[in-house]
């Protein structure tokens, strides 16, 4: 069985593991300010992206040779008209630059929690992209979330978060201006 620790109870946080849990995964949720002893081989942050730096410090031994996975989209919420990593860096680059002993994945951040919960998005099946140097770390996660009733594809190596993040935010920002609704998105027609 897949046990997976998720850090944050948000809207994100909550869709990924009724969707992970839906899949027969053992799931363990830490909220906020809650110090626990992570009991996931698969570690999700789904939390914002300033919250990196502190769970690599705090956690960063408990993380080592697990599966790390960063949802974030790393934009300038105050603006929406940007993303605050370095040009052609993304989170999930940065992430595993502190994080050297874990396998760092990226997914879930070109999905919105509304369509993670009912695995649609329009007439298609939600696909969450996934990519990571790790090609087991990946395979593992791909399963899961096909067990968990939606569709999931390695998008390549980590270099790909940079796209991945790019994808997130042109999805963010055309939900923000109501160009598109929090329960649409971006679809994939195999």
């Amino acid at each position: 069985m897949t046990t997976i620790s998720i850090f944050g109870n948000g809207n994100m946080g909550t869709a990924i593991a009724g969707l992970l849990g839906a899949g027969g995964a053992e799931i363990q949720q830490v909220g906020e300010g809650e110090t626990e002893e992570l009991s996931g081989d698969i570690v999700v942050l789904a939390v914002p992206y300033a919250a990196l730096a502190s769970i690599a410090e705090q956690y960063g031994e408990q993380l080592a040779g697990r599966t790390v996975v960063d949802i974030t989209n790393p934009l300038d919420f105050e603006t929406f008209d940007r993303l605050v990593v370095p040009v052609g860096s993304s989170a999930a680059a940065e992430l595993a630059a502190k994080l050297p002993s874990s396998k760092v994945l990226k997914a879930f951040n070109t999905t919105f929690a509304a369509t993670l919960g009912s695995k649609r998005v329009g007439d298609l099946t939600t696909t969450v992209l996934v990519a990571g140097d790790d090609a087991d770390a990946k395979a593992t996660l791909i399963a899961a979330v096909q067990a968990g009733g939606a569709d999931a594809i390695d998008a390549g190596s980590l270099a790909r978060a940079h796209e991945l993040e790019a994808m997130g935010f042109l999805q963010l920002t055309l939900a923000a201006s109501e160009k598109i609704a929090w329960t649409g998105g971006f679809g994939i027609v195999r």
